[in-house]
């Protein structure tokens, strides 16, 4: 698929292996590179990407912001759902692919080029994300994987490549990192190497966005989050964007120890991989959410929507946003939310998130059917003829096995 390329876009973020694929493109492909860098919310600057990129000739250089998108777009139609993958998982990284694609898809087309590049490894998810993106966008665009291609097998010889062609190395990559991380605004991820035995506790010293639970503060803290049809819009009273509120409540989280996680998953290409995540803000979300859609949600629409998302997180994981099923699935859910609309007032303290409140316009919750005082609008003697017809099928199985 990759033969003859004249043009290929490349995802990139200026550190070393994408800066070795670059170079890699120039002289194996005998390519024209266009990098694209996109700043969705990693914590670090995406500027020097630019210079990089310069020094290596590369002409046409896109760097964009792509935090609001990616939130209002991506993150929150996604928390829409409550999605996760495998009853722990909340899909930091496999969120962000998609974006990734569809951009690197459209640059392709501004400039006239045929291929698009990235530099995910034979072993992992985010090669299936990417090119069931792309595919899904273009589906004549040709994929390079240089991690699928060329001999180029450990750190050491990344480097020695760098080295030979005055690819400029940070110090602090000459020495091979204890673990791989990626980043968005939703989460960091942490995995491999220091991290690859499951029964090993990482340091932590590793954790960049949040405190230990026990460092904590001592005194909880108190917040409310509004919602607007199951997206949330204001902290505590003050509306802000999509990115702001995820970097609010980022930052409050993770300075009471929330959003920590560490699991084994399964990989889409077969094998059990361990990571380790901080999700501060995204762990807060969740949690409000639920407390909202509680009193919101018809109880039928609610089970079904349960039923519905490890499906929906799974094609999220696997790659699969662009596909009918999953639009279908989120043309239901955003349904579910017409009515999921109110406030969810926490306590974060320690690691923990206590619901202490929560109230809607449009509350399914009604005091007058559910009080244990006198009321008029609720016959506890209906409840007996329930009772006898749900039971009718039980009491003649019953029956026939008394015989």
């Amino acid at each position: 698929m990759a033969d003859d390329v004249k043009k290929v876009v490349l995802a990139y973020s200026g550190g070393l292996d994408t800066s070795v694929i670059l170079k890699w493109l120039q002289e194996e492909k005998g390519c024209e590179v266009v990098t694209f860098t996109a700043d969705l919310g990693q914590g670090e600057e995406v500027e020097p990407a630019r210079a990089k990129a310069e020094m290596l000739g590369i002409r046409e250089i896109y760097i964009e912001d792509l935090r609001e998108e990616f939130v209002r777009d991506y993150v929150f139609p996604m928390f829409r759902a409550n999605a996760l993958y495998e009853g722990t998982y909340l899909l930091g990284t496999s969120i962000a692919r998609p974006l990734i694609a569809r951009r690197q898809i459209e640059i392709a087309a501004e400039v006239g080029a045929d291929a698009v590049s990235h530099g995910a490894t034979g072993k992992g998810n985010d090669q299936v994300r990417f090119e069931l993106g792309y595919y899904a966008l273009n589906p004549d665009i040709k994929i390079i994987a240089p991690w699928r291609e060329w001999d180029l097998q450990s750190r050491t010889q990344l480097i020695d490549y760098a080295q030979k062609h005055q690819i400029p190395i940070p110090k602090d990559k000459e020495d091979e990192p204890p673990y791989s991380t990626d980043a968005n605004l939703l989460h960091i991820s942490y995995e491999g190497k220091a991290l690859e035995d499951p029964d090993v506790a990482p340091d932590e010293d590793m954790f960049t966005r949040s405190v230990a639970p026990e460092n904590a503060p001592d005194e909880p803290l108190i917040i409310e989050i509004e919602y607007e049809k199951g997206d949330p819009v204001a902290v505590d009273g003050h509306a802000m964007s999509p990115a702001a509120l995820l970097t609010h409540l980022n930052r409050v989280a993770g300075d009471h120890g929330i959003g920590r996680a560490d699991i084994v998953e399964n990989r889409f290409v077969g094998m059990k991989s361990r990571g380790v995540y901080e999700t501060p803000g995204g762990t807060v979300m969740l949690a409000a959410h639920r407390a909202m859609e509680s009193i919101t949600l018809d109880r039928n629409a609610a089970h079904l929507k349960d039923e519905l998302m490890p499906r929906y997180a799974e094609l999220i994981y696997n790659g699969f946003w662009f596909a009918p099923e999953r639009e279908m699935l989120q043309a239901a859910i955003d349904k579910s939310q017409e009515n999921v609309t109110g406030t969810v007032r926490l306590k974060l303290f320690k690691g923990g998130i206590t619901v202490l409140g929560r109230k809607a316009p449009g509350s399914l919750y009604d005091e007058a059917t559910v009080t244990f005082e006198e009321d008029s609008v609720y016959d506890q003697r209906d409840a007996e003829g329930f009772i006898k017809l749900n039971a009718l099928r039980l009491r003649i199985a019953g029956r026939q096995r008394n015989k």
